[in-house]
Formats: C-alpha cells, sequence, structure tokens
C-alpha cells in the first residue's frame, strides 16, 4: 500500500511505526526477557546506534533499545556490541556510532574523503605526522589490538623527537577515520583500535562498492528506519551532503524503494518508503535519548511533532531552560513532556531533576511515573525521587509517590 500524500499525524505515525515503537515491552527480567534475537533486530532497524562518553542516566547506546524492547541485559547487549570480532564495528556514520559489519565497506567513500583531505593539506595531522603514523601502524601490527591508553605507555617508554603531547590519540583518531584502523570492540568504555586484517573478515575486506551505489544503499535503509521522510532528513541519517542525496534518492524512486509523498508543512513534500506502514494508532510509551533516531534530527522532530530541542549538557548551568540531560517523553504518537534525568547509583535512586510539560499537550502522569519505575528498575534503582523543578513537576511527584520501584 502507497499513498501520494500523508496528513501531519499519519506521517508522524508512520514514521515511529517504521522506528519499532509502539510494540508491547518487557517491564521486567523474567521468563520473557528480552534475548539477542531482539536486540540484534534493533540494531538492524536502526541502521545504527549513536555513542556518546555522558553517563549521567545511562550511555545513550543503551537508550533507544530501551525505548523499543523495554527491559533487558544492558551487560548482554554490550557484550554483542562490543565483541572484538562480532556483528558491529564503530565508525563516523551518524557522529560516533555503532553499525553492522556489513556497513563498513559502505563508509569507504567516507574514508576516501578524509583520506583525500588530509593529504591536500600539508598542515593535517597525517601529512605533518607519517613517522608517528607509521609507528602507531607498526605498534598495533606487532603488539595487537590496544586502547589508546596502552599504545601511549608503550610510546612514552619509546621517547623520541618527533613526539608531541597526545600525538598518539590525535594520530589513532586520524587512521581510524581514514579506514587505516577500525574499532576492536571497547574496555572500559575505551576504544580499542586494531587493523582491519585483524577483526574484519577477509572477505569483508575484499568487497569494494562504489560512492554512489553506497549512497543509493544507505539511503535506502535510512528511508526503510524513517518510513516517510524529507531529502535532508535522510541524508542527516547518515550525516552526507544533499548534493550526494539528490541523485541517489532518484535512483531509489524509479527503482520502486521510496516514492515521492506530500505532507502538509513540509514545504518541499518527502519521501515515502516502499514498506512504510499506516498504523491508525501508535500505543507507544518511551523516553528518548537525546541521540534517538526520533529525535536527532532537530528539525525534523520539530517538523513531526511540534516539539523544539536542544541539548543543554555543553550550557553553562544558570543558562539551561531544561536541564542537563533532558530525555523527550513519548505518550502514544506525541512527545508530551521532557524529564531531566539522573542515575544516583550511590544511594540507589532516580532523580527526576527537572519534570515539563509540552505546550498544551495533555500528560498522562500515572503512565509517566509507571514508566519511570520500570526505567529505575532497569538501572537496578529502588525508587524515584521528582525534584520540584518544572512545571509537571507536582503532579508528576504525586503520581510517583513515596514507595519504592521493586
Amino acid at each position: 500500500m502507497t499513498r501520494d500524500a500523508l496528513s501531519p499525524a499519519q506521517a508522524r505515525r508512520t514514521a515511529l511505526a517504521a522506528q519499532g515503537l509502539g510494540r508491547p515491552v518487557a517491564e521486567a527480567a523474567g521468563p520473557r526477557a528480552v534475548g539477542a534475537r531482539q536486540l540484534h533486530g534493533v540494531v538492524d532497524r536502526l541502521g545504527l546506534l549513536q555513542i556518546d562518553s555522558v553517563n549521567v542516566f545511562e550511555r545513550s547506546h543503551h537508550l533507544p533499545v530501551f525505548a523499543r524492547l523495554g527491559h533487558y541485559d544492558r551487560d548482554r547487549l554490550d557484550e554483542l556490541l562490543f565483541a572484538p570480532r562480532g556483528r558491529y564495528v564503530e565508525y563516523w556514520a551518524h557522529e560516533a556510532a555503532l553499525l553492522p559489519v556489513e556497513t563498513w565497506p559502505l563508509m569507504r567513500w567516507r574514508m576516501d574523503d578524509h583520506r583525500a583531505r588530509a593529504e591536500a593539506d600539508p598542515g593535517s595531522w597525517l601529512s605533518a605526522n607519517a613517522r608517528t603514523a607509521a609507528w602507531l601502524l607498526d605498534e598495533l601490527r606487532g603488539e595487537g589490538p590496544l586502547p589508546a591508553s596502552l599504545v601511549e605507555h608503550d610510546a612514552n617508554r619509546r621517547t623520541g623527537p618527533w613526539w608531541g603531547w597526545s600525538d598518539v590519540k590525535r594520530g589513532l583518531e586520524a587512521l581510524f577515520r581514514v579506514g587505516a584502523l577500525v574499532s576492536a570492540g571497547r574496555r572500559r568504555f575505551e576504544r580499542v583500535y586494531a587493523l582491519p586484517e585483524q577483526v574484519l573478515p577477509a572477505e569483508l575486506l575484499a568487497v569494494e562498492v562504489g560512492r554512489e551505489e553506497a549512497h543509493r544503499q544507505l539511503l535506502a535503509h535510512a528511508a526503510r528506519a524513517s518510513g516517510v521522510a524529507t531529502t535532508a532528513d535522510l541524508a542527516d541519517h547518515w550525516r552526507m551532503k544533499t548534493a550526494d542525496v539528490v541523485p541517489a534518492l532518484h535512483d531509489l524512486a524509479d527503482q520502486g524503494v521510496v516514492t515521492p509523498v506530500a505532507v502538509p508543512g513540509w514545504p518541499r513534500g518527502g519521501w515515502l518508503h516502499r514498506d512504510a506502514t499506516f498504523p491508525r494508532r501508535i500505543a507507544a510509551d518511551a523516553l528518548l535519548s537525546p541521540f534517538d533516531p526520533v529525535v536527532w534530527t532537530r528539525p525534523r522532530a520539530e517538523r513531526l511533532f511540534g516539539f523544539r530541542y536542544r541539548i543543554e549538557i555543553y550550557t553553562p548551568q544558570e543558562k539551561r531552560v531544561h536541564g542537563y540531560y533532558v530525555l523527550p517523553v513519548l505518550q502514544g504518537d506525541q512527545l508530551v513532556a521532557r524529564v531531566d534525568l539522573k542515575s544516583d547509583r550511590q544511594a540507589r535512586v532516580l532523580r527526576v531533576q527537572a519534570s515539563w510539560r509540552e505546550r498544551d499537550l495533555p500528560v498522562d502522569v500515572d503512565r509517566l511515573a509507571a514508566l519511570l519505575g520500570r526505567a529505575a528498575r532497569w538501572q537496578g534503582l529502588e525508587r524515584v525521587e521528582v525534584v520540584d523543578r518544572g512545571d509537571l513537576a507536582a503532579a508528576l511527584r504525586g503520581a510517583v509517590g513515596a514507595g519504592d520501584v521493586s
């Protein structure tokens, strides 16, 4: 079933359905626990999980999975995601992200672009530090995969006039961007670097995908994960340039993968994936990470939900409007509230440091309180405490009560 026009509400529900939101979720560990198949399924649907070091509530790559599956074992997910020769690898896809190893060859064009720019710029790290780069590659070739801290340890034992402060980390990252190095999992969340042949299957390294074909495949996945989206939305899924996206999208339209669709309020229309569905209702109930695909493209979040979202982690405290680590609250097919969450692991408390209504949308505070209770249990915390900040705080505190969440 395809359509050439969608109402804004239909577009919103189509987008959420494509993201796998609104399905029943696990409320606690038990006999119906979430397993590897479901965890892999979320990553396959989204195409990637963005990584971020902030851990005030939970690391960003865990949150999209909780939003879609409910209670699951975070350690089990990390075992799957960060296995040294596993199904996933890191790269700068949508910022720093984990993606299936099969997607890595589709990023070769980006690696080649980084290399070309570095070679053309005499001031780039790779151009100015060829000797250091060669040493780093030799070090990993001889010692095997290592995190930057251990490479730095070896470098300090072999001090030479060509070493500068932080050259190891800068060099490893420069080599990682051009594909000369890949990730081999993480240790205590520190990326482990390796030569591609130490981690990736030989048959994968032999795969060569041209730039245009890679763009088509990446955009096809972005369109499937988005359901309905503008050209700019699809470009941002993989942080691509619009000039690269337009011809690839027209190729996909010729193949019947996407079709043009009109949505009121979308000045240039959008693209509808052939597998998109059009649910009449979405029963979603989720906390969304700032780096969840539903909201990571801020103009798309504003267009779909009327939700203006700016992360305030790097904003001075006195200038923050909503809080430090603010998560949008999804109820049904609307973003109805925002909560600033902190996992106080020592006190075993999930602190709601601020809670805000979104415009004039109705908020089911009992439902939100129950969701926060599930989030606390998932975090291994014993209770939820609501701080008196925000226009939703009083009602939410009353719904949460003083009881534990066990």
